[in-house]
């Protein structure tokens, strides 16, 4: 029951694949009170996965690039729960023009730049001011990455968004540190979400994976990653703030 008594607000579940579905049910199961977000159309397809969960959990609306949303959430979590203790950023989106053209880089214009980068790199920060108020001291900010620090077969600017969350978790790390609240990163390798299956060129990361990790890796199985975002939501890593966790079988840390 590592998160008894504490709780998570979830972004991102949207089918039952996701990770941030399975950090969902996971973190239930150890415990905490989980509330989900969504927004749109995508709020029916949120409501049939959380159904899904041990305990099908409140959906609050909220689009992380809206700041009438923004504004509000803080006020609607302090009325339903007080205070928080965890938060789960697995937001992420990069128009097509960003992502496998023949140009590389090159094809997009700044317009789908500014939307990749506002959604996937800035939301985290502007999640956490959002939600400042209402964090309890010791709360955990976890959000989920994929490995910035080299450059993917047609991952292209969805790859410099992740690096800029990268850095922007650092940043908030050393901003919230002094109240107690720690933000870190999951890198999990790949896995078959629907958001991966919109990479044009994602089989080809996907296909060498395995062979490159020296645990292996399991494209279908979002549970490893899921277990380290509950890890660090809990207060089991009192003293880690700024990290990247990776869970990606150890590609990280090899060589070609």
């Amino acid at each position: 029951m590592l998160l008894k008594d504490r709780v998570v607000l979830v972004t991102g579940v949207l089918t039952t694949s996701s990770i941030a579905f399975t950090v969902a049910r996971l973190a239930q199961e150890q415990g905490a009170t989980v509330v989900l977000s969504s927004f749109g159309r995508a709020m029916s397809v949120t409501r049939r996965a959380a159904r899904k969960l041990p305990a099908e959990p409140e959906i609050l609306e909220l689009d992380v690039t809206d700041q009438e949303h923004l504004d509000g959430l803080g006020d609607q979590l302090a009325e339903r729960f007080g205070e928080i203790h965890g938060v789960v950023h697995a937001v992420g989106f990069a128009p097509s023009s960003c992502l496998g053209q023949e140009e590389g880089l090159a094809a997009a214009s700044w317009e789908d730049v500014a939307t990749a980068l506002n959604v996937s790199a800035y939301s985290l920060p502007a999640l956490a001011k959002a939600v400042r108020a209402v964090l309890a001291p010791g709360a955990s900010i976890v959000a989920l990455d994929f490995d910035a620090s080299r450059a993917w077969p047609a991952y292209d600017w969805m790859g410099v968004a992740k690096a800029a969350l990268e850095s922007a978790a650092r940043y908030l790390a050393r901003d919230l540190g002094p109240a107690g609240v720690r933000v870190n990163l999951v890198a999990a390798g790949p896995l078959r979400t629907v958001a991966a299956r919109s990479i044009p060129g994602f089989a080809a990361i996907e296909g060498v994976w395995g062979e490159r990790a020296p645990l292996g890796w399991d494209v279908d199985d979002p549970e490893p990653a899921a277990r380290a975002v509950v890890a660090l939501l809990s207060d089991w890593f009192p003293a880690t703030t700024g990290d990247i966790v990776h869970v990606d079988g150890g590609v990280h840390a090899i060589g070609v």
